[in-house]
């Protein structure tokens, strides 16, 4: 297949795809990164040459940096109807949940919400001790999680955990991640990529329908009630969005520099001074 993106640049070797995050200047989850990423999901998901995706980033400090904050602005204000199933951000990460190729993360810079909910969607996490940093800051500006982050979460972490993160809306390092089930595992920065190398090389070197059969196996085990998890997420997003809090919130973000390289390495600073 051709993978040829705006956002993302594919490389495919030996049963695993390379995607590398390269969405200047903070990989923001705009609607072209997000648009890449629907199409990159669906391509991926029916090439029968890839086993294994491994997601990574051209920039050593943003994964992801978080979804767009003037998108989320502009959407409506009054809350639509219950939604009847998952929204089309929520679908997109949950195709790497459920597609039958190992999905992984290597984060080696900032995850935060959407950027860490994409993540959480992945199979696995490697992150990169020192420099990855993952959050859920929605609460902070007056929404929620809205990208699968409230579903996601206590199935690893467990509530009170998942509580912690949503609602203190602070950043949890490799190490601290590690210790959570936030992440798999933290390594060296000289370490994490000889290690998810490995790895995905290695479960591509098996056979692909084993590969496909033992992750299905897997997702049946927790996916009684996703798509009801996700459903009641996206409503409740919906109401948040609404409030005049979230509204007031959002735009004094966006005017104290949010979405600015310096104001996102060090979000949380931003959140003292709304």
């Amino acid at each position: 297949m051709a993978y040829d993106y705006q956002t993302l640049k594919v490389r495919n070797e030996r049963g695993v795809a390379w995607v590398t995050i390269d969405n200047p200047p903070i990989n923001l989850f705009d609607l072209a990164l997000m648009r890449d990423m629907d199409a990159f999901g669906r391509e991926a998901e029916g090439d029968d040459s890839v086993r294994v995706i491994v997601f990574q980033s051209a920039n050593p400090e943003f994964f992801i940096a978080h979804a767009d904050i003037e998108l989320i602005q502009r959407m409506p204000t009054t809350p639509p109807p219950r939604p009847e199933r998952p929204t089309f951000f929520q679908a997109m990460c949950d195709r790497f949940r459920t597609m039958p190729k190992a999905s992984i993360a290597k984060i080696e810079g900032c995850a935060r919400g959407g950027g860490s909910e994409f993540s959480l969607s992945l199979d696995m996490r490697f992150a990169a001790l020192g420099r990855a940093v993952l959050s859920q800051p929605e609460v902070a500006i007056g929404i929620i999680p809205g990208g699968s982050g409230t579903q996601r979460l206590p199935r690893l972490l467990g509530r009170s955990r998942a509580l912690e993160i949503v609602l203190g809306c602070e950043d949890f390092d490799a190490a601290t991640a590690e210790r959570y089930g936030y992440v798999n595992r933290a390594l060296p920065p000289d370490e994490i990529g000889p290690f998810v190398e490995r790895l995905a090389n290695r479960i591509a070197s098996f056979p692909a329908e084993a590969i496909a059969l033992a992750k299905a196996a897997v997702v049946a085990a927790d996916d009684v009630s996703t798509t009801a998890g996700l459903i009641e997420e996206a409503h409740n997003f919906n109401l948040s969005l609404a409030t005049e809090g979230a509204q007031t919130r959002m735009h004094r973000a966006m005017e104290l520099g949010a979405q600015t390289r310096d104001v996102e390495l060090t979000l949380g600073a931003l959140f003292e001074r709304m």
